[in-house]
Order: C-alpha cells, then structure tokens, then sequence
C-alpha cells in the first residue's frame, strides 16, 4: 500500500488551519497553497474567481482530484443596539454547533477583532429557563461579543466593524492516541492529504497513468466550488470527509468511497475503479451512501454541465460542521487510495 508521510501531512494541514479561510476570504490560503505547489514543482494555474490546478504530470485523459480550502464560518447582519454582532451562516453552520466558540472577526479595512459566540441571554445564573430553551436561530437568541469595551452600536462601528464582514471559527487543532480532532477536518485535512499525495510522487519521481490536475477550490461549502474545469476534463474526483452516524459505514480509521449522496449516484464504472484499486493495494475501505444532507464538488462539475464521470472518497469524519474528528489511519487510507488509482 503506497503511505503518505503523515507527519508532513499533519503540519500541512495545521498549517491551512492557522489561516482563516471563511468561503469568499480566499487570497492568504491560496497563496499558501501556490506557494507549496510551487516548492513541490508543479506547474500551477490560478482561477479568476479564486482557486488553484497544480499540473501533476501524466498524458491523456484528464483527471480531476479536488479538495476545497474553504470554512465554514458567520458574516456580520448587523450591529445591535448594545455593540453586540447579529450574524447569519456561511455554508451550513448551525448555532448548537457554534455557541461557546471563539472567533476572529476580520473587517474589509484589514483590521482582526476577537470575540466569542454567544447566548442571549448569556448566563445561567440570571436567566436559566431562557437559556435552556434549543439556540435555534442565529438571529433571535444568538450573538457574537467582541472583546472590546464596547456598549453600543455607535461604539462597535467606530472601531470598522460593519454588515459584511467575515467571522472566522478558532479551530482548536489536537492530536490525541491517533486521532485528529479539529474544525475544519472538512475539508483542509484532505487538502493536506491531497498535497501529501503530491510530495509522494515528487519524492518518489513517479508520474500518473494519466493526465491529473489537483484542483484546490474555494467555494464548496456554498455550492460553486468546482462549476469551472479545464477544457477537456474526463472525469472528476472528489475528496471530502466521510460522515459517521447511524446506519453509515463509515469508519474513522477507513477510506469510504461514496456509492450515492443527497443528490446523485456516484458514477457506477468510476466507483468501481476506485474499489478495485483499494482492494488490489490492500486499502482499508467501505462503500457508503450519504442522505439527505451531502454533497461534493464533484456534483457541482456535473450541475455545471460538463461531461465528465464523477466520484468521492474520504476519510470517516464525526460531528460534520462541528468539531470534527478523524484518525490518522482515515487519512492514511485516504491518501493511499488516491495514490493506488492514478498510478
């Protein structure tokens, strides 16, 4: 079984966690990912709109293998009435999964104010009933507080603070017995594990079967991430975590290839490759089906009308949208079956 260097895998993937990369708020990680690209030695080309191919070698009949490097995260609505944010979603971010955590609030001015993701009401010892009603609305009875002396509108937008801006989640990275437990495991550790891929063949001076483009994209999490493909593409492959719940078999220490999501089946002879090649290179895997909330960049190619198979693999992935964990093992199968089928 081919092995990425998991080692080099976790401090690529810490490194894009130390960046904040909320969907629209592109340019730092992008530039972090040209600039290791381009340590690697791959011919790289950069979208309009926001988004990186890196030319991994290889003749005929291109392969797409995308991941994407943005977060899910908040904007700000607007400013309450006590200097406190109204925020709403961007991408599919939920309050029960939010409160407590803290965030960096980055204004178009360039300017970074901490704060936290609050209950309103806040404190137990003063209003309990009320807080033990669901948080189920980012509107009504949630809030982000800034760490600043600030008690009024007027106060929060002297400091530039205003509608638009982008609020960024704390991650809180931690490695513990093999497993990785993080935000943003969705989906910045599979681009880590898709540049892992990257320096193994480098390392190893092997060249693809075919033709592939690693295709870093920027706005999956909102449903356009990957509507562009190069001219001539044949087939698409997307890396995105595999959720675990009841009735999944997905297995954090195991690769899942996706027979079916929320929107389509996966192509039927793509998925079939992908399994043979797992089975033939000793790849621990499982065939899944992901329903009724999930999808990949590699629908998106099909939505946008280009001609191409698709298919997505994975690693096994707890508490999708929250504070996700996987193993090492999910990550290392990942990275194997990725490598077993374009070589």
């Amino acid at each position: 079984m081919y092995e990425i260097d998991m080692n080099d895998c976790l401090e690529r993937f810490r490194t894009l966690l130390s960046i904040d990369s909320t969907t629209g708020q592109f340019r730092q990680v992008q530039n972090c990912v040209v600039a290791q690209l381009e340590t690697l030695g791959c011919p790289v080309h950069v979208t309009h709109k926001g988004g990186v191919l890196a030319d991994l070698g290889g003749e005929g009949d291109p392969l797409v293998i995308t991941a994407h490097l943005d977060d899910i995260g908040l904007m700000v609505r607007h400013v309450n009435a006590d200097g406190t944010l109204n925020v709403c979603p961007v991408g599919g971010l939920y309050p029960f999964y939010s409160v407590g955590e803290n965030v960096r609030i980055h204004t178009r001015d360039g300017a970074v104010y901490t704060g936290t993701v609050c209950r309103t009401p806040n404190s137990v010892h003063v209003t309990e009933e009320e807080l033990r009603q669901a948080a189920g609305d980012f509107r009504k009875n949630v809030c982000v507080v800034l760490d600043e002396p600030v008690a009024s509108a007027a106060e929060t937008k002297a400091l530039g603070v205003e509608t638009g801006d982008v609020i960024a989640l704390e991650p809180r990275f931690t490695l513990s017995n093999g497993y990785v437990k993080s935000r943003f495991v969705d989906d910045k550790a599979c681009a880590a594990v898709l540049l892992g891929c990257i320096k193994y063949l480098k390392d190893n001076g092997l060249t693809p079967r075919r033709k592939v483009l690693a295709y870093f994209s920027m706005y999956e999490e909102i449903g356009h991430g990957t509507s562009w493909l190069p001219e001539g593409v044949r087939d698409i492959l997307a890396i995105d975590i595999a959720p675990t719940g009841p009735e999944q078999n997905s297995d954090e220490r195991k690769v899942s290839i996706f027979a079916k999501d929320s929107r389509y089946p996966y192509h039927w002879e793509m998925t079939s490759e992908l399994r043979r090649a797992a089975i033939d290179n000793g790849v621990d895997y499982v065939m899944d089906i992901f329903t009724p909330h999930y999808g990949t960049d590699a629908n998106v190619s099909l939505v946008a009308g280009h001609d191409v198979r698709h298919a997505a693999i994975g690693p096994g992935t707890a508490n999708s949208h929250g504070y996700e964990r996987t193993h090492l093992d999910g990550l290392k199968n990942t990275g194997a079956l990725v490598l077993s089928y374009i070589l």
